[in-house]
């Protein structure tokens, strides 16, 4: 089945009686309900969504002092599930998501609600990490 899977950050400065009040609920130009929207389509067939809560998180990589793994905890994540490709995995630090809905019509369609008081980086498309739990050893400090 396809699969996408949408990050939206919320605006924090959004303001819902003013869309209701002047523009029948919806979003304006100067009252935004998202900062910005990340959509990630899956290229494999996705058979299932599984949502992991608390999981660990191996971030694994390079830098040009070498290999590096760390395993980053407190994270909401989801497996996508494919019999052909095995899992892949999407998700966020418990503290950055408000909120998540998934709909399954025929394909899957995963939107995750990401708050927008806390600073965070994205190592990896379709991972988000705050900053207080990005492990401090891959941060350079100039």
């Amino acid at each position: 089945m396809k699969c996408s899977v949408h990050f939206y950050l919320m605006n924090d400065h959004f303001s819902k009686e003013h869309a209701e009040a002047n523009y029948g609920g919806n979003e304006s130009e100067l009252n935004r309900k998202f900062e910005w929207e990340d959509e990630l389509n899956i290229t494999t067939d996705i058979d299932e969504v599984i949502f992991h809560q608390g999981a660990v998180y191996p971030l694994r990589g390079e830098t040009p002092e070498g290999a590096f793994s760390y395993d980053v905890g407190d994270m909401n994540l989801f497996e996508l599930k494919s019999k052909e490709d095995g899992s892949t995995y999407v998700g966020c630090s418990a503290s950055l998501m408000d909120s998540y809905e998934l709909k399954d019509d025929g394909e899957f369609v995963l939107n995750v609600l990401l708050k927008d008081f806390e600073p965070m980086s994205n190592p990896v498309p379709g991972i988000y990490i705050s900053a207080q739990a990005f492990p401090k050893e891959l941060i350079k400090h100039v």
